[in-house]
């Protein structure tokens, strides 16, 4: 039985607060978010969202912890990388520990084009990705439908966010027409700072607060981005749809409409991924026919095999990050090799 607000002491001091009080605590655990991404940024968000006591929050996540992650992605421990846990699934559990009056909704997945309706009919949507292709889908979709979203990045040192209003700011599309091109730093080639991390989201998550209280019109309409390091900072305005958007104006919804995407290269993994439709694996019968060839272990939610000098990992829908490569052609020769074609 939930405890009323009034008497509930986990959200006293936030109630205290002016901006917020005890109607927006009500409007707080009416709200429903998903979060698209739950490494270092969306499981910042995701902490601080559950911690303020929203109600309902989906987690899309493809990703499982590594040991790598722990020194920036607050919602795992060394057992979540030991034991390759699912970064949604360790998530939920870990949340779970802190807060057990809100729902959380896992979801292993690669948010795509043939499966965008996981985001589901949130109020908000947080974008906790790392890379564009997935923000533009997420754009396309949040457009489409009039649902709010939060863009936020973080790379070395430095930090952006975004706050997408549907039919009011600018969107993505309308700041940046195109993906960027050329080469483009990632966690791998230039580090990260947690502190990167934390800004990010700590902008974004009370950006998030705002929205779902009711205070849109103390939402920043800028693109703002810092550099904790240098102390650069700068802010482009977005405060009106640009006209001739591709998404906005035009309705152009090319990243939904864009059907499966065959390979993605991981950032910061020198990864490939091998997208199956729905192709359910057996992992008992899949670990006795590779122990065969290399090591392997498994658990309810990802199967390890190791081939010198490649690391693949499965997933139950037949999903496949390979380790040791960014050829796509290499991935695919190796998945077909030891899991079929």
């Amino acid at each position: 039985m939930v405890m009323p607000l009034e008497l509930d002491d986990r959200y006293s001091r936030q109630i205290l607060f002016s901006g917020i009080g005890l109607s927006g605590q009500q409007r707080l655990r009416k709200a429903r978010i998903s979060i698209v991404g739950c490494g270092a940024t969306g499981s910042a968000l995701a902490s601080l969202l559950a911690r303020s006591g929203v109600g309902t929050l989906r987690i899309l996540d493809r990703d499982y912890v590594e040991p790598s992650n722990l020194q920036r992605q607050n919602l795992f421990d060394e057992n979540d990388a030991r034991e390759s846990h699912p970064k949604a699934i360790a998530a939920a559990r870990q949340i779970a520990r802190f807060n057990s009056q809100i729902v959380v909704e896992p979801h292993v997945a690669d948010l795509t084009p043939t499966n965008v309706d996981l985001l589901g009919q949130p109020d908000l949507i947080l974008d906790g990705t790392d890379n564009f292709e997935t923000r533009y889908l997420i754009n396309d979709y949040a457009v489409k439908n009039s649902v709010a979203w939060i863009y936020a990045a973080a790379v070395g040192s430095y930090a952006a966010t975004l706050n997408v209003l549907p039919g009011d700011t600018a969107c993505l599309a309308c700041i940046f027409p195109d993906p960027p091109r050329g080469t483009v730093e990632t966690c791998e080639t230039a580090g990260i700072l947690n502190s990167a991390v934390n800004l990010v989201a700590s902008i974004a998550a009370t950006e998030a607060l705002k929205f779902l209280v009711g205070e849109r019109s103390k939402m920043r309409r800028t693109l703002l981005s810092w550099d904790v390091w240098s102390n650069d900072r700068a802010e482009v305005a977005t405060d009106r749809p640009r006209a001739g958007c591709r998404a906005c104006d035009a309705r152009d919804f090319v990243h939904i409409a864009g059907g499966v995407r065959p390979h993605i290269t991981l950032c910061g993994r020198n990864s490939v991924q091998i997208h199956e439709k729905q192709r359910p694996i057996n992992f008992a019968e899949m670990a006795s026919r590779l122990m065969l060839h290399g090591a392997v272990r498994h658990n309810e939610f990802v199967l390890k095999f190791w081939r010198e000098p490649y690391e693949m990992t499965l997933f139950p829908d037949g999903r496949a990050i390979i380790k040791g490569t960014t050829d796509t052609a290499v991935a695919r020769s190796l998945y077909a090799r030891y899991v079929g074609n």
